[in-house]
Formats: C-alpha cells, structure tokens, sequence
C-alpha cells in the first residue's frame, strides 16, 4: 500500500493515522517533493476512474493563474501541469493493487483495509 501524501494537509494525515491504526505501515510519497511521472499518474487516475480535472484542486491559486478553468487542453496537458504544479493534485491518494480511493473524507481508505 502506498499513500501520496501532503504532511501539511489535516485529511493526508488523518488517512495516514487510519491506515496506520489499522496495522498497515505503507509507503509514504510526499508528492509535493516527489510528484508522480506522468505514467504513474495517469495509471493512479484510471484506477481512481477520474480525468484529470476531477483529481485537480481548483481553489489551488495556480489553477487560476494558469486559467486552468478556461482552457481547452488535452488530457496529457492536464497531467503535465499537474506534475509541474504538484499542489494541484487532489489528496491524499492511497494505491493497494490495483485499487486505489481518494482520501477524502479519509474514512474512504477503509475500502482498502
């Protein structure tokens, strides 16, 4: 198991405690430092069953900088600005397999476990 995880963010930590509690050490990525390559999240997205403006946090200042809410852009665009602006991935994520949840709400991990 392994979680993309923002140790600044409450609902990150909250899923880590969850997971953790439930006897599960997993892999932590903080992906603010270590965004995922454009395979690895295109792949997380399609285990989640989400574009990529559904993973996208629109209230994220870049994502108006960028005129993110206007543009017309191709998929593979969209998951290029998301590795370059990594605060605009939705967290936190946890993978099991070939299983994946959105941590929010972080009781969403328990699927998982």
């Amino acid at each position: 198991m392994r979680i993309y995880h923002n140790p600044q963010c409450s609902k990150s930590r909250q899923t880590l405690d969850l997971i953790r509690q439930a006897g599960v050490e997993p892999e932590i990525i903080e992906y603010m430092s270590q965004p995922p390559d454009a395979d690895e999240l295109s792949e997380i997205l399609e285990l989640l069953g989400l574009e990529p403006r559904e993973l996208m946090r629109s209230g994220e200042r870049v994502y108006s900088e960028l005129g993110l809410g206007q543009l017309q852009i191709s998929r593979s665009e969209e998951i290029g600005i998301m590795i370059a602006n990594p605060q605009l991935i939705e967290r936190p994520i946890v993978v099991d397999g070939r299983r994946a949840v959105l941590g929010r709400p972080p009781a969403n991990v328990r699927d998982l476990l």
